[in-house]
């Protein structure tokens, strides 16, 4: 069972680093040899290209507007959009998750299990380096819910 997990995000715009946060944490203190982890920043054609790898299941982890109090955590199963015309692959940048699973599914990379594991920011606009406390403080719960996925996956 092979694993990626993606943290995206832009660590120059506060509360949007919080998929990059969790990625590093998860990093510092160690995954299975089955598991891949992956800092994406903001170029989600990068995903893409990894997940020609061949991957079991994908955990994909991002600051996310969920209309909830900031720091709120949630783990969501995403629908994959089917592109509408070509203009919908063209864009080589696939700066969101959403679009990077359009073209991964498009090119039959995506794989079968995918999550997303958000979190509501309180500020993803203004340029910093630091997330907001609700987020600084959502990051362990992130990193706690990548391992319960993880341990949830059949062999």
């Amino acid at each position: 069972m092979r694993v990626l997990v993606a943290g995206v995000g832009n660590v120059l715009r506060r509360d949007d680093g919080f998929g990059v946060a969790v990625i590093d944490r998860l990093s510092r203190q160690g995954v299975a040899e089955n598991v891949r982890v992956l800092d994406v920043g903001i170029g989600g054609i990068h995903l893409v290209q990894e997940l020609h790898d061949g991957f079991d299941a994908l955990i994909v982890v991002d600051a996310v507007d969920l209309g909830k109090p900031a720091g709120t955590l949630l783990t969501i199963r995403p629908e994959i959009e089917a592109p509408t015309g070509p203009d919908d692959l063209a864009d080589t940048h696939y700066a969101t998750p959403a679009r990077a699973f359009m073209l991964a599914n498009a090119l039959g990379v995506l794989p079968q299990r995918v999550w997303v594991v958000g979190a509501q920011p309180e500020d993803a606009d203004t340029l910093g380096d630091s997330l907001s406390d609700a987020l600084e403080r959502a990051v362990n719960p992130a990193v706690d819910e990548i391992r319960r996925l993880i341990a949830g996956l059949d062999p």
